[in-house]
Parts: C-alpha cells; structure tokens; sequence
C-alpha cells in the first residue's frame, strides 16, 4: 500500500473515532444507553468540539500553554536523553564486562523490579520541587529500557562475527565500533521508542505531585474542578508531542541505518 493511501486510512480511522466519540457524548444526537442522563457521558467522556476548542484556545486565542508545554517538553527532552546515555553505556559496560555483570546482576534485577512511580516523592524530597524532581525520575523509567536492549543485543552478537574479525587483528575499540554498536543500534532504537512516553510519564508524575508549571499541572488543575474537557485536552496535547518525538527517532534511525534493508525492500528482493 502506498504511503499517501496509508496516511489517508489512517486519518479516515481518526477521524471516524472522534466521530463516534462526538456521537455518543454530544447531547440529543442519540437516545441515551448505558447512562441514565444524557449529560452524564459527557461528563465522564468529555466533548470532543469542547476539547478542541479548548486546545485552540491554549495555543492560539489566550495563547497561556507555552510556558506550561515548554517546562514538560524540557523535563521530558532531559530524562530521555540523561537515561538514553546511561542507559548504553552501562549497557554496554556490563555486557563486555562478565565479572561486572555477574557481580551486579541481581541489584539491577532488584532496581528494575521496583515500582520506580514510588520514587517520586523521595526525588521531591532530594531534588525539590523543580525540574530536578521530574527529570530525576523520568531517567529512572528510561534509563532500564535501553539498558537492557542494548546489554541484550551487545551479547546476541556472533562469536562467528567475533572470531573472524579477532582473526584479521581487530583491537577492543575495532570490536566496539564495527562489531558490537552496529549489532545493538536496532535494540536501542526499538528501546528508544518505547522510551519516549515513558519521559512524559515522568514529567508529568512529577508535576503530578509538586508543581507551578507543566501540561500535568493544567491537567491536575482541571482534575480539581471536575473539568473533564480540559483533562482531555492535556491528555491529546502530550499524546501529540509524543508521537512528534517519537518520530523525530525514527527519522534519525531510518538516517543512521540505512545499511539495513526495509520491510518493503525485502519483500521486492
């Protein structure tokens, strides 16, 4: 299926949800069914023309979200990055490091076992309550998604491949930029992925808790007045931001691996 045909599918698909949210929420279009007032679906459901205006009136009429996006776009931007580096390189030390691993491998277990949304209020406590606390434990829920991804693929790679290139007199460097990265880049990319939204989750937890700025913050705030509308709307706002970051990754992966063929091109080949 061609792209532009995709795209269209998809947003029909989109668009048809909304639809039949408007439908089911929108008073008087349809005889109510499982709710016994026709107001109280809109009241738990939110209307979906109420939540774009609400969005329009965020970034264009009052024009008051900047502030708010850009404290969780930064507290989102700096968790994912901190926790993506950490999370390689101690990937990539305790994969090429046995007696490292074999030492420390049921404390990470342990670490990553931990419901880690309990740190926040510790973070709080250390960090206070600026970005600190909300960076701190969004590093937390990145940092082992891409640790293991890459301390898995760093031990997949093939004593086959490793020998050969031992044999023709590769140094440990040699071993890592030719051998182990390019073996690992597609487990940290997929693990990158998965890694975007939970930053966000991080940013907002943490304005969640202890906050004066944030998109968490405006949706903790509608929370308070039972204002179902508003709290969408966040919720539609992070939703894009996240799906624009998450494709900001997959631009720079399609970029630094160009070597590995497409679903589409294997097929034709």
């Amino acid at each position: 299926m061609k792209r532009s045909f995709l795209w269209f599918w998809q947003l029909a698909l989109l668009a048809l949800l909304f639809l039949f949210w408007h439908l089911m929420t929108a008073p008087g279009l349809l005889p109510p069914m499982t709710f016994a007032d026709e107001r109280q679906a809109a009241f738990f459901f939110g209307e979906p023309l109420k939540i774009f205006a609400r969005i329009w009136a965020w970034f264009v009429t009052d024009a008051d979200i900047y502030r708010h996006l850009g404290a969780t776009l930064t507290e989102t931007l700096a968790a994912f990055a901190v926790g993506s580096v950490l999370g390689l390189l101690g990937g990539l030390w305790l994969a090429l490091a046995p007696t490292a691993s074999a030492l420390l491998e049921p404390y990470i277990k342990a670490l990553n076992a931990m419901p880690r949304i309990i740190l926040a209020p510790i973070f709080s406590v250390w960090f206070g309550l600026g970005m600190g606390s909300k960076v701190a434990l969004g590093v937390t829920l990145v940092f082992f998604i891409v640790f293991f991804n890459v301390y898995q693929g760093v031990k997949e790679v093939s004593p086959v491949i490793l020998a050969n290139a031992r044999m023709l007199g590769a140094s440990q460097r040699q071993l890592l930029r030719q051998v182990y990265l390019p073996s690992a880049t597609s487990w940290v990319f997929s693990s990158l992925h998965t890694s975007v939204g939970l930053a966000f989750v991080g940013a907002v937890v943490g304005e969640y808790l202890g906050s004066s700025q944030g998109v968490g913050y405006l949706i903790l705030q509608a929370e308070g007045s039972f204002d179902i509308n508003t709290v969408m709307a966040g919720i539609l706002v992070l939703t894009g931001f996240a799906l624009i970051l998450d494709n900001l990754v997959g631009r720079i992966e399609r970029h630094l691996m160009t070597w590995q063929p497409r679903a589409g091109e294997t097929e034709k080949i």
